[in-house]
C-alpha cells in the first residue's frame, strides 16, 4: 500500500512537470524548465510540509488540530509586524529584524498551540470546535490589527505602511549549488531548508527515541500508557505546543521568506491542504512531505506557466488562466480525501479526550 501511495505521488509530480515541458517552445531547453519546476516545487511546498508536520506531532499524540490554518496566519502577521517594528522603529537592520520576526512567528505559533492544548486536553472541548475557534480568532485578530497598526493615522507608523526589511536571503550550499543546471534546486532559503531538515528530525524523533515511543503510545492507547507511568496530559500538551511552534515557522514563510508583506487571509487554505497532505502521507513525516510536494508541484505549475508565458503557444494559453491552474491543488485535495489512493489509518485515540 505504501509503494502504491508513493508511486501515485511520483506520477502526479511527473505529469505536472510534463505539462509545463510539453507546452513550452524549443527556445528554452526542457532541462531548464524541469529544474525550475523542481526548485519551485520544493520552495512553495514549504508551508505545506511544515503544516503537515504540525499535524503529525499533534495527531500522533491523539489531538486533532484543524487550527493549523489559523496558527500559520497569526504567525505570519506577528512575525511580519515584529520584523517591520525592529527595522523601522528600532533600526536594527534588515537581517537581524528578519531573524527577530521569525522568532516572533514561532513563539506566536507556540502560544496558539498552548491554547489548543488547554482547550483540548484540560477542558476537553471538542477538538474540531477548538481548532475552528483558533482559525476564526486568527482571521479576526490579524485583520483588525493589520488595519489598526498600519492604516490608521494615529498608528505607530502614522497610517503609512513602512518598507519591510525584505525577505530572508538564499543560502548557497557549497558544491551542490554549483552543479551546472541542477544547482538551482539546492539554492534555497533558510525556512525551506529547515522544513526539509525537520522532516528527517521528526521521523527520527517519532520512531527512534523514547519521546517518540511515548508520543505514539498516548495517541494509540492512552490508558495503557498511563498504566505504565506515562503522563498522558503532559505528552499531549508538549506535542501540541511543538506542533504550534512548527506552524509558526510555516507562518514566517509567508511574510518573511516568500513576500515581504502581509495580506488578510494570505495563507489561502494551505493549513487545510497541509492536513490533507498529512492524511495522504498516513501520519508519517516522509509520507506527509511527499504529499506536500504533490501540492507544491500543483502550485509550481501555475508559477512556471506564468514565468514561461511567452513560450506558451496560443492554443495552450488557457492553461495560464488563474481559474484553471489555481484550482489544481484543491482538486487534488478532494481526490485524495475521497480515498483514491487507498485507505489510511489514523492513531486509534486521535481526537478522543483522555479521562484518567
Amino acid at each position: 500500500m505504501e509503494f502504491k501511495r508513493f508511486a501515485f505521488i511520483a506520477l502526479i509530480i511527473i505529469v505536472l512537470i510534463g505539462v509545463v515541458v510539453v507546452v513550452g517552445k524549443s527556445e528554452v531547453a526542457p532541462s531548464v524548465i524541469i529544474v525550475s519546476m523542481i526548485a519551485t516545487t520544493i520552495s512553495v511546498a514549504t508551508p505545506l510540509t511544515l503544516g503537515a508536520l504540525t499535524g503529525v506531532f499533534c495527531e500522533r499524540a491523539g489531538v486533532v488540530n484543524i487550527g493549523i490554518e489559523g496558527m500559520m496566519l497569526a504567525s505570519a502577521f506577528f512575525g511580519w509586524f515584529a520584523a517591520i517594528y525592529m527595522n523601522t522603529i528600532l533600526e536594527m537592520g534588515a537581517l537581524p529584524s528578519l531573524i527577530v520576526g521569525v522568532i516572533a512567528a514561532v513563539v506566536t505559533g507556540g502560544l496558539l498551540g498552548l491554547l489548543h492544548a488547554v482547550l483540548s486536553v484540560t477542558f476537553k472541548v471538542d477538538q474540531i470546535i477548538g481548532g475552528t475557534v483558533i482559525n476564526l480568532m486568527a482571521v479576526g485578530i490579524s485583520g483588525f490589527l493589520n488595519r489598526q497598526l498600519f492604516f490608521e493615522k494615529q498608528s505607530i507608523f502614522g497610517g503609512q505602511v513602512p518598507h519591510a526589511p525584505g525577505v530572508l536571503p538564499r543560502i548557497h550550499i557549497p558544491f551542490l549549488a554549483d552543479i551546472p543546471v541542477v544547482g538551482t534546486i539546492f539554492d534555497q532559503q533558510p525556512i525551506t531548508i529547515a522544513a526539509i531538515l525537520l522532516v528527517f528530525i521528526t521521523h527520527y524523533v517519532l520512531f527512534y527515541t523514547r519521546w517518540g515511543l511515548r508520543t505514539r503510545s498516548v495517541g494509540e492507547h492512552p490508558l495503557a500508557a498511563d498504566t505504565v507511568g506515562i503522563n498522558v496530559y503532559w505528552m499531549r500538551y508538549m506535542n501540541v505546543i511543538i506542533g504550534g511552534l512548527i506552524a509558526g515557522l510555516a507562518g514566517a514563510y509567508f511574510t518573511l521568506e516568500s513576500v515581504p508583506s502581509f495580506e488578510p487571509l494570505m495563507t489561502n487554505g494551505r493549513g487545510f491542504i497541509a492536513l490533507a497532505a498529512m492524511i495522504f502521507g498516513n501520519w508519517s513525516p516522509f509520507g506527509s512531505w511527499a504529499a506536500a510536494l504533490v501540492f507544491g508541484a500543483a502550485q509550481a505549475l501555475q508559477i512556471n506557466l506564468q514565468f514561461f508565458r511567452e513560450l506558451i503557444p496560443p492554443q495552450w494559453a488557457f492553461l495560464q488562466s488563474s481559474a484553471v491552474v489555481g484550482m489544481v491543488p484543491y482538486v487534488l485535495t478532494m481526490l485524495i480525501m475521497t480515498g483514491i489512493i487507498g485507505k489510511t489509518r489514523a492513531p486509534a485515540a486521535d481526537g478522543t479526550p483522555y479521562e484518567k
